[in-house]
């Protein structure tokens, strides 16, 4: 079929947003159902649309095969029932990759294949105080960080003291209406989203938490309203293509909610979303136990998201479940008198090796409390400690590898092996005999990597420093013939 000139033209993986007025009265954001069908050719989707205040409504979708798409609105409202219309979805520019997926089980991967290996941060409420200078600061610290996830929060907490900007309508405690939204909120978080996604950064958005000790109200909603809000939040955001789903934090802090709770809006999120973003649920209480862990083989999580100390257990967890691990939280470097906030470069640095090299992802965070900004994991600002630089280049020790690095450990052609804290002098290392390999010695604290002369095959000595914290790389050598 022929591509008329004039039609409007969306990328695959990007947004095409239906605008339309309506009706005023009432509560709209109650009261008015808004959805649209897309269709190309037999496939179909229908997200929810939203209200967005002055009698606008809104219908957003995120096309991801290129072509012609056709949309008809559904509503309850006349006026807004059976708008029709179409676009012309075109192939994704540079650097659009899509949408992030689990891959191969353990693994994750853009949607045109494009490997993903996540080096989040957290920085849970850097778009809620309202500061321009403070967030084009935490942006600009990003773009010059290794870090390709964040990990942020959509709801207030007890200790932010209003006037804030908060996702339902009103300006303080007594005032806030879980009926209504404030559509200037989501506007400034989607801008910020936008900014992620720019410089290739995935936007994990913490969409419940247990901070709150209903001061604010919203750790403690009904059942009702936390539908309501969470089919609003998605309705919004799922055509964003670097959006997560993590349900809550630190969970089973919560004391209103169950694990039936969390099941239900687990699956809610599912049901909701068209796209089938990546979903999962990060622990809390008993950090130092993985029995306090959710059960993530059901079916509604795509990932395991873990709040422990010890990456060791990385390997424990993968055999458990055969889902992606990422450690979001394993303590942070600062200062803070939190046990959970004063652990050292050096130390986090190495819980990062040890998690990467046993086949699991680990999140940064930094919790400094006398430095010029406030503490990274609350408002972001600029990053002060020792571990940001050494992770950069871990990350670039781990993208020069295969993307399935235990796999290719399994079949012989690559290995990462970290010694950790032990000071070894020498390892004698099994090989296979017909094979013949480059080793490399990574100096993960002073980042330096320097080969060893020669090949090596079979059973062989590796001399080592003695020393901690210290990485051989094991490639297997390409025949020439």
């Amino acid at each position: 079929m022929a591509i008329e000139m004039n039609m409007r033209e969306v990328e695959q993986w990007s947004q095409f947003e239906l605008t339309l007025k309506g009706p005023t009265e009432g509560n709209p954001f109650l009261d008015v159902k808004l959805s649209a069908q897309f269709q190309y050719k037999n496939f179909m989707v229908e997200p929810d649309g939203f209200y967005d205040g002055d009698g606008t409504y809104r219908v957003r979708f995120m096309p991801d095969r290129p072509g012609i798409w056709r949309y008809v609105t559904r509503s309850s409202e006349e006026e807004l029932d059976g708008q029709s219309g179409e676009f012309v979805c075109t192939p994704p520019s540079a650097g659009n990759h899509g949408t992030v997926r689990v891959k191969d089980e353990y693994l994750f991967a853009y949607e045109d294949g494009t490997p993903y290996l996540p080096f989040g941060t957290t920085c849970y409420h850097w778009t809620h105080h309202g500061s321009k200078e403070l967030e084009e600061l935490t942006l600009q610290t990003l773009k010059d960080s290794p870090f390709n996830k964040v990990r942020m929060c959509l709801l207030p907490t007890r200790d932010m003291q209003p006037p804030l900007r908060v996702a339902f309508a009103g300006t303080c405690p007594e005032d806030v209406d879980k009926k209504q939204f404030n559509p200037a909120f989501f506007a400034h978080l989607e801008d910020r989203i936008r900014d992620l996604m720019r410089l290739g950064i995935e936007a994990d958005l913490v969409l419940f938490h247990p901070y709150d000790k209903g001061y604010w109200g919203v750790d403690n909603m009904d059942p009702e309203t936390d539908a309501f809000y969470l089919r609003y939040v998605i309705a919004r955001l799922a055509s964003f293509r670097n959006v997560w789903w993590s349900l809550c934090n630190e969970y089973d802090f919560n004391k209103y909610k169950t694990i039936a709770d969390w099941d239900r809006l687990l699956q809610l999120t599912q049901r909701y979303d068209p796209y089938q973003h990546l979903r999962s649920i990060h622990n809390g209480t008993k950090m130092y136990k993985s029995s306090s862990l959710y059960d993530f083989s059901k079916p509604w999580i795509t990932h395991q998201s873990i709040q422990h100390w010890d990456a060791e257990l990385t390997t424990s967890w993968r055999e458990a479940v055969a889902k992606p691990i990422v450690i979001d939280e394993i303590s942070y470097e600062g200062n803070s008198s939190r046990r959970w906030g004063n652990i050292s470069g050096e130390e986090l640095t190495h819980r990062f090796w040890e998690g990467l090299s046993r086949g699991g992802f680990v999140g940064h965070g930094e919790s400094f409390i006398n430095r010029e900004t406030r503490a990274w994991i609350s408002s972001g600002g600029k990053l002060y400690g020792e571990s940001t630089e050494r992770i950069a280049f871990l990350r670039k020790v781990m993208e020069e590898g295969p993307a399935d690095w235990m796999k290719a450990a399994d079949e012989g052609t690559y290995k990462l092996l970290y010694f950790g804290r032990h000071q070894h002098a020498y390892k004698v290392l099994k090989l296979r005999q017909e094979e013949s390999y480059r080793i490399e010695l990574i100096d993960t604290w002073h980042m330096t990597i320097t080969p060893l002369s020669g090949t090596f095959s079979g059973n062989c000595k590796v001399d080592l420093p003695g020393k901690p914290f210290m990485a051989l790389r094991i490639q297997k050598v390409e025949s020439s013939s």
